[in-house]
């Protein structure tokens, strides 16, 4: 790939796996196969913004309270993310609804990263829903994002243990550590041309795999 890969970032809120991006991929970290060519939030006072200003980065605002439609709204920012010259997207903690427009016109080129396992617990309320599953391992997943909600092509995963003491915050703070980690490694393999889809599933090339079992409770 000739340069860095442009990414714009869509956030909403705090911005925690934004930061993760910047730590990874800011204006201050010499010959990064990724540039943060813009972040847009859909929310005026969402806290990553200030953020993305402190790392003196580009920011824009496209509040969807100010359309009438979904579509009207994609519309624009799909308009700011080309402006910005961006020639992939990052969803991180972006929580609006894509409209299939949108999602087309960025297929393979659009990334999400979801705080459970996928196909397991998609949607809302992951932590609670895998602790009432009582599941033993949980996790967070970066995908390619296609129409329906968190589905599309698996590019890396974590796992975390669900430990027996643990309540929503302890195992979403477990999670959001190996978020932190997650992306900045999946964006690194998509930027490096290590990453294609074929078939609906992706072909990771070039990186280590990953080797053993993990065990919960682990074997004495």
């Amino acid at each position: 790939m000739a340069g860095p890969l442009r990414v714009a970032v869509l956030i909403s809120g705090r911005g925690s796996n934004l930061q993760a991006l910047i730590d990874a991929f800011g204006p201050k970290v010499a010959d990064s196969p990724v540039k943060i060519a813009l972040v847009l939030s859909n929310r005026p006072d969402a806290p990553g913004l200030e953020r993305a200003a402190k790392a003196g980065l580009k920011t824009e605002i496209v509040d969807h309270k100010a359309f009438q439609s979904r579509e009207d709204f994609d519309v624009a920012m799909d308009r700011e993310i080309r402006a910005a010259g961006a020639e992939f997207v990052a969803l991180a903690g972006f929580m609006r609804l894509l409209t299939p427009q949108f999602v087309t016109a960025w297929k393979d080129k659009l990334v999400n990263i979801h705080p459970a396992l996928l196909p397991a617990f998609p949607g809302l309320n992951t932590h609670k829903r895998a602790l009432e599953a009582g599941v033993r391992f949980h996790g967070a997943t970066v995908h390619f994002v296609r129409h329906e909600t968190d589905s599309g092509p698996i590019i890396a995963q974590a796992a975390v243990p669900v430990l027996s003491g643990d309540d929503e915050s302890t195992l979403a703070a477990r999670v959001l550590q190996a978020e932190h980690r997650l992306y900045p490694l999946a964006l690194r393999l998509i930027a490096e041309d290590k990453v294609r889809v074929e078939d609906e599933r992706t072909i990771v090339s070039g990186a280590p795999s990953a080797d053993g079992a993990l065990f919960n409770p682990a074997p004495s």
